[in-house]
């Protein structure tokens, strides 16, 4: 067997698992979108799905800086940022890579519940830089943690039953979550100490 036609098998190995996994993501967002709740039920959840753009960040910074202090609280914080800034050109990178489109544009039995953040679907930015961010607290304070774990992948999966993304954007932004974390966490363990002789503080 050449060379040549190795490569053409593996290709087409390739597109049709993606075929089946599209087939497979169609099928799902086809049957969640089309479940509903109570309305007073679904106002709420879409309420809560919003808290994903960013904004409960704020109360969870202050609820550490308060139980913490500032001398635990703020290493954690710079650990976060920093896994926050590789999810966000991960993000980036794969996104416009892939150009993958939301539900809502693939198929006209899908309506988009909630407004989507930017054209295209693939990965979820809600459950990866959510989860890169959870990710770095949890390392530090497993105790406040897990909770931040658990809210980045609720709002994935209500963004696939709100329309605006398919179940392996979740699974890869999850996936991808990870990832961006430990790569923040290599560079803050590498950079880390010289950072912090440079301003002072022992680490």
């Amino acid at each position: 067997m050449t060379a040549a036609v190795r490569g053409i098998r593996i290709f087409l190995t390739f597109a049709m698992m993606f075929k089946k996994i599209a087939e497979f993501d169609n099928r799902v967002s086809v049957y969640w979108t089309n479940r509903h709740f109570s309305a007073k039920t679904t106002k709420f959840l879409k309420f809560y799905v919003r808290l994903g753009d960013g904004y409960i960040w704020g109360v969870f910074a202050l609820i550490l800086f308060l139980h913490l202090g500032w001398d635990a609280f703020w290493p954690i914080l710079a650990q976060a940022v920093v896994a926050l800034v590789v999810a966000l050109a991960l993000y980036e990178g794969v996104k416009l890579s892939t150009r993958r489109p939301r539900p809502f544009a693939a198929n006209p039995q899908i309506k988009a519940e909630v407004p989507p953040l930017d054209k295209y679907s693939f990965p979820s930015g809600h459950t990866m830089n959510n989860l890169a961010v959870a990710s770095a607290v949890f390392s530090a304070v497993p105790q406040y943690g897990w909770v931040m774990i658990l809210l980045p992948l609720t709002w994935g999966l209500l963004r696939v039953y709100f329309g605006v993304h398919w179940l392996t954007d979740i699974v890869c932004g999850f996936l991808l979550g990870v990832l961006s974390f430990a790569v923040a966490h290599v560079i803050w363990v590498l950079y880390s100490p010289a950072v912090l002789a440079a301003i002072g503080v022992g680490a």
